[in-house]
């Protein structure tokens, strides 16, 4: 079995078939790991160049520090820019102006923010599609190069999880068009669950990585995973969650998969918040349907880069974890 449609069912890795994508992994969690693990995927970051990142609600508890991205930045990027789009959902982020606040806010003053909706939209296609043929964005993306995609990879109300693909599917759409085709289903804003949001949520994202082609990098930051995304702010659920370290990539499909692989391999405890939310939601018809799209590959070699670069397995990256203490609200 290649593939599966039903977002609930984990697919082994001895089921998986195709080539395989190499994964670099870390158990850094500090300024000092981004740089490691984007030295590995940074060959192709040229020219004018974008983060994306969840820079979240005002005060989130669980977003990747500023402090960890303006030092990363500093010595590795200090011409990018961070790239965000406003909120299709009511909040502090749902206009520009209420935006720019929440940056403030959340200590995103190093650097340019550029909210890519602000003056308008663009199409750009999306090929292969079922669900879409072309996906709204915000008209900034065609200002630029490459795009680094740094995610803090946790679980969502909605999807299931937030990796790359959804950092880039929904976050890179626009407010008001984009992420509307995305979520809404007849006269419901929210309709759209399931198999189909997760294979709309990753044709957006194949607009925004066929756009961008070779120039286009990802790391996940295994750490506060909440079942909650960050666009739940102050309101997330606890942490209960251990954390686990940098994930770097040029193969978005192999960046994501690891990390649930990852998280499946936890003790039984430790997954069983993350994983009910994965499965319960269907969220696992992400990975299956963006190796559908040609996206990239389920299979892997995962690379220590605290070993001497040794290729290890995901229940080598838990061995030793320590279990996240139980956080109350």
């Amino acid at each position: 079995m290649a593939y599966t449609a039903d977002g609930r069912k984990y697919v082994p890795y001895e089921e998986r078939t195709g080539n395989e994508s190499i994964v670099y992994f870390t158990r850094d969690l500090s300024p000092a790991g981004l740089m490691k693990a984007y030295e590995k995927i940074n060959a192709n970051i040229t020219g004018k160049v974008a983060i994306k990142l969840h820079t979240g609600e005002q005060h989130g508890p669980n977003i990747i520090p500023s402090a960890w991205v303006k030092e990363f930045m500093a010595k590795e990027l200090p011409d990018a820019t961070i790239i965000e789009t406003n909120t299709y959902y009511e909040g502090d982020r749902d206009t520009t102006e209420k935006h720019r606040k929440t940056l403030e806010v959340n200590g995103w003053t190093f650097c340019p923010v550029d909210i890519m909706d602000e003056e308008g939209t663009v199409c750009l296609p999306v090929k292969g599609g079922k669900w879409f043929k072309e996906m709204s964005h915000g008209s900034h993306m065609v200002n630029y190069d490459s795009l680094l995609t740094l995610t803090h990879f946790k679980g969502h109300t909605m999807g299931g999880f937030g990796g790359s693909n959804k950092n880039i599917g929904i976050g890179c759409a626009d407010g008001k068009i984009g992420k509307a085709w995305i979520h809404a289903k007849g006269d419901h804003p929210w309709g759209v669950a399931e198999e189909e949001l997760m294979e709309k949520i990753s044709e957006s994202t194949k607009a925004t990585i066929d756009f961008f082609g070779k120039n286009v990098s990802y790391i996940n930051v295994m750490r506060n995973m909440s079942v909650s995304c960050d666009c739940e702010g102050l309101a997330a659920e606890p942490v209960v969650t251990p954390n686990v370290g940098i994930l770097a990539s040029l193969d978005i499909v192999a960046i994501d998969q690891a990390c649930v692989d990852i998280l499946f391999a936890m003790k039984d405890e430790d997954k069983k918040a993350m994983m009910n939310r994965i499965v319960s939601r269907h969220g696992l018809r992400q990975l299956t349907y963006m190796k559908e799209l040609g996206m990239g590959n389920d299979r892997y070699v995962l690379i220590d880069l605290d070993n001497n670069e040794c290729r290890m397995t995901p229940a080598d990256a838990v061995e030793g974890i320590q279990p996240f203490p139980l956080m109350r609200k």
